[in-house]
């Protein structure tokens, strides 16, 4: 992939973890650390595993709402990381996530989340503007807005690392869309300028909404 002067995150693990042709699958890989657990059940040790999650987070969305990590309870997302001034790839990004906002934009279960990288310029009013720009309404997409260092910290957890320098830097960004389930568990990755990718992306998120429903978290 070509590297682009723009702005996000470079993410950790490999592109295409559900590549198209890559055959029929029924469930999706789970990304990230993991853990043994032991625990008893009915006087039996039984060693679950435990794996990572998305981390609590506190932001406010486009339309001056409070947006916190149970604002997504029962939720299949897709996040990404971008800022309104970005002048090569966010663009490009968004308008390739459009078709998943249209094709799940009336799902109960489902949301898209837009992390800004630079709060001090994307404002409510100015993240409102961009939404309307690409024309998305409703609570389907939320362009959040919070305090940049947490939203760097946050990124640890969704699985991709933060650039050495400023956001107004030049720094390396791949477009990266991370699709989370129910749970909070990261489930894939995507280059959200590549059409074939987002519509494989479409493709795992109605695999996700056919699993079995599991303990929720929060």
């Amino acid at each position: 992939m070509k590297k682009l002067i723009a702005c996000g995150f470079t993410v950790i693990f490999l592109w295409g973890a559900c590549k198209p042709g890559s055959g029929d699958k029924t469930e999706l890989p789970i990304y990230g650390n993991r853990q043994p657990v032991t625990k008893s059940v009915n006087g039996k040790s039984v060693t679950d595993t435990l794996y990572q999650t998305v981390s609590k987070f506190k932001t406010v969305n486009q339309y001056g709402d409070s947006i916190t990590n149970k604002s997504l309870g029962g939720d299949i997302y897709v996040a990404d990381f971008f800022f309104t001034t970005c002048p090569s790839i966010c663009p490009i990004m968004h308008r390739n996530m459009l078709s998943v906002y249209s094709a799940f934009k009336n799902t109960g279960d489902f949301k898209i989340i837009s992390y800004t990288i630079d709060p001090k310029h994307d404002s409510v009013p100015v993240l409102k503007k961009y939404a309307d720009k690409l024309g998305v309404s409703g609570n389907c997409w939320w362009f959040l807005q919070g305090e940049k260092d947490e939203i760097y910290k946050l990124s640890e957890s969704y699985l991709v690392r933060k650039p050495e320098q400023d956001a107004k830097q030049q720094f390396i960004h791949d477009g990266s869309f991370l699709l989370v389930d129910k749970q909070k568990r990261i489930r894939g990755a995507y280059d959200g300028t590549d059409p074939k990718q987002v519509q494989q992306m479409i493709a795992d998120i109605k695999t996700l909404q056919q699993e079995p429903d599991q303990i929720i978290a929060q």
